[in-house]
């Protein structure tokens, strides 16, 4: 195993004993433990790379003290350059970050955009002069302006610090005033979370040592027989969910443990948003709680959803609350198909400069696009016999695109994926066109292919706003 991973696995492990001490611990001590352990990690395992977190934190705090109203649009702006600067640094000459202060930044910019929308939500609403603005703030309404030590706290909390999942500043601040911490559930969500990841460890291993991506690079690669070349992408795809799953499942725990994103069921909270009505515990009757605010993995609904898009929704599902609540909405176009590619765009820079994972998340709208046109054209006319026969094969396709776009994510480079995309006849783009193309003659024309995407878009949204929470009101 590399050594960073060892190192990630060491600080999701430490986390989790950790987190069942800071139970222990009053307000302050808990926001000066949480600040000074999440900065040691950092300046362990990051070096001098440290002051790039550091410049994000302080220009956002400036951004938001002296522009609330423009905030959120400037710290995007804001986080999405440093972005830049910080991965094209080591063409000045200067050293290149290190995967950790990668890890490190990718997470605190998604805090950085989320807090300047909260300032400003607390600012919209004071300036308002709304008689009831002294609201829970579970629902997200914050009930004064953060200081600089707490933006501080906030963005060195040692929680998910490399591996998220990522948690607003309300979160994070309902974290710290929790009255009872030690009266919450812990050890039994915690156990119930980790049962898995070791099946999930040793499936990683077994299959990467088999089936090493860097195989796909050599020449040899290309005299395997076409189902070989096919298959390599389902061993590819299985080792890299079974990374994030154990991954993200340890780091899940380490909330847990910490009592990170505890809220009462009946608040319905959401994945990365928190609590979506206005829910106080009663103290004099038994609560029920849950940790589905830090939830950033469903490993069965991630497999065995039937949709491109909602395999999306179950994957890494903090970071997709982040997107569809303040990219999506915002996105300069109308149409359904358009905003999700612009969203897709965005997750790729966010994640990186490869051309790997452009041509990955561009894909994905090509893919929503088929089965869409397909559900209306084919499915829609179907009974229920043909229908669950319909979903089965769609499921199955699902699992190949994903497989396919999981390629582009991994190999990285433009070469290496259009190679191996070569190598299988670039099957999924064949298949997803060729879906549009029938999916559209068989509906009969422009006029109902219109039809089609409105209802495409009616459809993303309103199971989106479910799902997802965006039923939140954007700032």
């Amino acid at each position: 195993m590399p050594k960073d991973e060892v190192v990630y696995l060491a600080v999701i492990a430490a986390s989790i004993p950790v987190g069942f001490l800071f139970r222990y611990l009053s307000v302050p001590v808990k926001q000066g433990a949480a600040l000074l352990l999440g900065l040691a990690i950092t300046i362990a395992t990051c070096g001098i790379h440290t002051l790039h977190s550091l410049v994000t934190v302080i220009g956002t705090w400036i951004i938001i003290k002296s522009r609330w109203r423009h905030a959120p649009a400037l710290t995007l702006s804001w986080t999405f350059i440093y972005l830049l600067i910080f991965r094209l640094i080591f063409r000045f000459n200067l050293s290149a970050p290190a995967p950790f202060a990668n890890a490190i930044q990718l997470l605190l910019t998604l805090k950085m955009v989320s807090l300047a929308n909260e300032v400003h939500s607390f600012h919209t609403e004071k300036k308002k002069d709304v008689s009831s603005f002294a609201q829970s703030p579970a629902i997200g309404g914050l009930s004064q302006e953060p200081s600089f030590y707490d933006v501080l706290s906030y963005s060195y909390c040692y929680i998910g610090m490399m591996t998220g999942p990522f948690f607003r500043f309300q979160t994070y601040i309902d974290w710290l005033r929790q009255p009872s911490p030690l009266a919450l559930p812990g050890l039994v969500p915690c156990l119930q979370r980790l049962k898995l990841v070791p099946v999930y460890g040793a499936m990683f291993l077994a299959v990467n040592s088999v089936f090493p991506l860097a195989y796909v690079r050599t020449p040899e690669f290309l005299d395997e027989n076409i189902l070989f070349r096919l298959f390599y992408m389902v061993a590819v795809f299985f080792v890299f969910r079974m990374r994030f799953f154990a991954a993200w499942c340890g780091a899940e725990a380490g909330c847990i443990s910490a009592g990170l994103g505890c809220y009462p069921e009946k608040a319905l909270s959401k994945p990365g948003g928190g609590p979506t009505v206005n829910y106080s515990a009663d103290p004099s009757a038994e609560e029920k709680y849950d940790f589905k605010t830090i939830q950033n993995i469903d490993c069965y609904n991630t497999d065995f959803c039937v949709k491109v898009r909602h395999g999306m929704r179950y994957w890494n599902m903090t970071v997709q609350w982040w997107l569809h609540h303040y990219i999506y909405p915002n996105a300069p176009f109308r149409s359904y198909t358009l905003r999700a590619g612009w969203t897709m765009f965005i997750s790729a820079y966010w994640h990186g400069l490869h051309a790997g994972y452009y041509l990955s998340f561009l894909t994905i709208p090509l893919c929503i696009a088929a089965e869409s046109a397909m559900e209306a054209s084919v499915r829609a006319k179907l009974g229920p016999r043909g229908q669950n026969i319909f979903d089965w094969v769609h499921w199955f396709l699902k699992m190949r695109a994903y497989d396919y776009m999981c390629m582009g994510f991994v190999l990285l480079e433009a070469s290496d994926t259009i190679n191996y995309w070569a190598s299988i006849y670039f099957v999924i783009h064949v298949v997803a066109i060729s879906c549009i193309v029938v999916g559209r003659a068989l509906k009969g024309g422009k006029g109902e292919g219109r039809r089609g995407d409105k209802e495409q878009k009616r459809e993303g949204e309103k199971t989106e706003n479910a799902k997802e929470g965006t039923g939140e009101k954007t700032d």
